[in-house]
Parts: structure tokens; sequence; C-alpha cells
């Protein structure tokens, strides 16, 4: 009877002991992860961080009206499924008219693709390429208030 006690005792403690172990194990896989995870996301926005002055130079640019005074952009930085680095921004201070994000390519330190507001979007149409077509910008004027009409034809140089 002592013997069997004895021989219970020390496989629960066995038991414990395994269960500590491999609770300890996993935990520290865990937390290997949390700081690899970690150490990616510091990377993402130092990398940011650097491209910035290029996304600076590719808006200015693609602006063939020097409609742009100021680029602000969001403090956060995302990574997608694919790996890309996505910030975003804003224009002028108008971060509800004129926002616009901006793929990183991290592998091959580029700027990827950009998108952009539809009104940003329009602040950067060329209307010289559609001299054929006069009626798509009228079109475009047409849908817009007074005001509105007045402030994009003075955004793009045409007032």
């Amino acid at each position: 009877m002592r013997n069997t006690l004895k021989f219970s005792i020390i496989i629960v403690v066995t038991v414990i002991s395994i269960t500590v172990f491999i609770v300890e194990s996993i935990h520290q896989s865990f937390s290997d992860e949390v700081v690899k995870e970690k150490n990616d996301l510091e990377q993402a926005k130092e990398f940011a961080e650097e491209m910035k002055p290029k996304v600076e130079e590719r808006l200015h640019k693609i602006d063939i009206h020097n409609f742009i005074k100021t680029i602000t952009f969001d403090k956060g930085v995302n990574v997608n499924p694919m790996g890309y680095i996505i910030i975003r921004g804003y224009i002028n201070g108008n971060s509800e008219k004129y926002d616009f994000s901006v793929s990183l390519e991290y592998r091959s330190k580029e700027v990827g693709t950009m998108t952009f507001s539809p009104e940003l979007s329009y602040r950067f149409k060329d209307w010289d390429k559609f001299k054929d077509e006069p009626q798509l910008k009228e079109n475009y004027l047409k849908r817009l208030s007074k005001k509105e009409r007045e402030q994009y034809l003075k955004d793009i140089g045409d007032k």
C-alpha cells in the first residue's frame, strides 16, 4: 500500500511537471511571436518614414495644377496580407475630401499603387487630354454647386 501511494505521488508530480513544462513552452513560443510581430511592425513604421519623401515627390509630380500646398500623413501603418505596407494621408489639411492611400513595396524599396478620394483625383485630372471631348469637363462641372465649381476651377488654375 505504501509503495502504491509513493508510485501515485511520483506519477502526479511527473504529470504536473510535464504540464508546467508544456505550458511554459507554449507561453514562450507565443511571446516570441509577439516580439517578432512587434519587430515587423516597427520595421514597417521605419520603412514608411523613409519612404514618405518619395511619396511626397510622386504626389507633386502628378499634381499638374499645383493644387498641393501641404501633405499630412496619418500616424498609423498597416501591413496587408500580401505584405505591402499601407500608409494614408490627406492634402491641404482636408482629411475628408482630399485623402489618399499608398502601398509601399518593402523588397524593392519603391512606392507602389496610390489611390485617391474622388475629389482629390479630379484635382489631378489633365483636361487637356480631353480637348476633343470638352463635354466631359462640362458634365463634371455641372454636377458641382456654383461655389464648388468656382473652387474647383480655382484649384486647377482655370480661374
